[in-house]
């Protein structure tokens, strides 16, 4: 991920829990399966040998990512969130005028994206509609199923 990562300190944790748990559960055993794949002889035709050594190229791969990330985090302190204009970590509550349906969206950083949780992505459409607009305006959100009207309801930091 290039660029700054603006998290809570929550979201921070839980990618420095990720983090962890690739270097200090996920690293340890592909060490192993690669140990145990070298083992059972002739590398040059041992499938289990070369599949483990392309997990394992994987797996750095994506500590790197994270390391990268972590790196480039700068928190933010949720109380000293303006919410006249949606901005990142704000919640934002919208009617779908399309749908005919109200929504409520957390603008979030890639990293703590999560839509179950009604978590979006700062570069998702809709987000990048919200952002910077008030209470009262209305966005139009080209989306992959066509376009949607939306009508900011309120803005809040929880």
């Amino acid at each position: 991920m290039a660029g700054t990562q603006y998290l809570t300190k929550e979201g921070l944790a839980q990618l420095c829990a990720k983090l962890d748990q690739l270097r200090d559960v996920e690293r340890p055993a592909i060490v192993r399966a690669i140990a145990e794949a070298r083992d059972k002889g002739d590398l040059s035709e041992n499938a289990e040998y070369h599949a483990a050594k392309e997990a394992q190229a994987h797996l750095e791969e994506r500590i790197a990512e994270l390391e990268a990330t972590v790196a480039s985090v700068r928190l933010i302190d949720p109380s000293t969130i303006d919410t006249s204009t949606v901005k990142i970590h704000c919640t934002v509550r919208v009617m779908n005028h399309t749908t005919g349906k109200e929504e409520t969206y957390i603008i979030v950083s890639s990293s703590e994206a999560d839509f179950r949780q009604k978590k979006i992505s700062t570069e998702t459409p809709i987000a990048k509609a919200l952002l910077g607009k008030k209470v009262g305006d209305v966005v139009t959100v080209t989306v992959p199923k066509g376009n949607l009207e939306m009508e900011i309801l309120s803005i809040t930091v929880s």
